[in-house]
């Protein structure tokens, strides 16, 4: 065990002793139903405190790596191996709220949200009348660039993001990208809508069942498709949130051949845990997941906002292809929401309403 927590780094204590020990589940230096290194043990060796070991085990206890047992210690439940049953006893325990207990989103300020229109059309004058390039607006791409480095941990270019009217469009814009001769797997249930435009677009779909920590590992296996479509945060509508394990399950699914991920990070940002769900575009090695999200749920769903992150190699082959598709969202709109990122309103009503909803579910109790 060779932890070391930097002073020098701006990432807090927990949150490097956090990724250190995660990297070594993944890595299977801690295989599968392991116990973790005493609290006490690992801060005598790092030299930092209890507390902050604990904080950072409670981070790998909510993204379903370990589970704590009551006068044991800490286990861990990540798994690599494919088509497992968890028993009841195995299941990771998330504090994310299952369906039942999801609610309408809080609505943004609305005095905060005219203020920033006001401020735009003040500071940028005409130019919310230009046409923006076909991507999107270089100041929403930078405000949505530098938002995912430090709230998700994406590290992405400018030219990866590509905005367009809403996820609808965004999934036609996919398969014009990836071909129409790919076969789609998606979750069942799920959004309508993803269903609805992959017909449209005239792909063959198949439709993977849900377990209750992601797609059930049997039907993956035997999946022959070229593309798997998931919400790994919150599946709608059956609220199902994939564990550490399924997602890593789903990364090695895309590793073997050419295949793609599409991951719809649907209302990711109201998570309840301490620190934000980890993207299977930051963990792949294989450059093969589109990262998309919206604004509807964030802002309004009147904006129709929506973007995607492509992978560095299919960016050229986006611009070369699909590249003349006129951007579809009102430079004005991007302007506003580029501001609303940039001055923190966006980041202060997210975590405004994260509090919220903690709130709500304690009282729950």
């Amino acid at each position: 065990m060779k932890y070391i927590i930097s002073k020098s780094e701006s990432i807090p204590a927990y949150l490097q002793l956090y990724k250190q020990v995660r990297n070594d589940i993944i890595n299977l230096i801690y295989p599968y139903n392991t116990k973790l290194p005493s609290k006490r043990i690992i801060a005598d060796e790092t030299g930092v405190s209890t507390v902050t070991v604990e904080h950072a085990y409670d981070l790998l206890c909510e993204e379903g790596y370990i589970e704590a047992r009551e006068r044991s210690g800490y286990f861990v439940i990540f798994r690599t191996d494919d088509g497992f049953v968890l028993s009841s006893q195995d299941e990771p325990k998330h504090i994310i709220p299952s369906a039942q207990h999801i609610v309408a989103p809080v609505e943004f300020p609305f005095s905060v949200l005219t203020k920033t229109m006001r401020n735009v059309i003040t500071n940028m004058g005409e130019s919310i009348l230009n046409r923006c390039p076909n991507s999107g607006s270089i100041e929403l791409r930078e405000s949505i660039q530098k938002y995912l480095a430090r709230s998700r941990g994406i590290e992405a270019g400018t030219e990866q993001i590509i905005i367009g009217s809403g996820s609808e469009y965004l999934y036609s814009l996919i398969v014009e990208l990836l071909g129409r001769n790919k076969t789609f797997a998606i979750e069942s249930p799920s959004y309508k809508k993803i269903e609805q435009v992959y017909r449209a677009s005239d792909v063959r779909i198949i439709k993977l069942p849900l377990g209750h920590d992601g797609i059930d590992s049997t039907s993956l296996k035997v999946c022959n498709a070229d593309v798997l479509h998931i919400s790994p945060y919150r599946s709608y509508p059956s609220g199902v949130t994939a564990s550490a394990s399924k997602r890593h399950e789903y990364l090695r699914w895309a590793g073997q051949g050419d295949r793609f991920i599409v991951e719809d990070d649907f209302e990711s940002e109201f998570s309840l845990l301490q620190k934000s769900e980890e993207t299977l575009f930051t963990h792949t090695t294989d450059d093969n997941v589109i990262y998309m999200n919206t604004f509807s749920m964030t802002v309004s769903t009147s904006f129709r906002v929506g973007y995607m992150v492509l992978p560095k190699h299919l960016t050229k082959i986006f611009y070369e292809h699909l590249g003349f598709y006129s951007c579809t969202v009102p430079t004005y709109i991007q302007f506003v929401l580029a501001e609303l990122i940039s001055n923190g309103d966006f980041e202060r009503h997210i975590n405004r309403v994260r509090r919220l909803k903690r709130k709500e579910l304690l009282s729950n109790k």
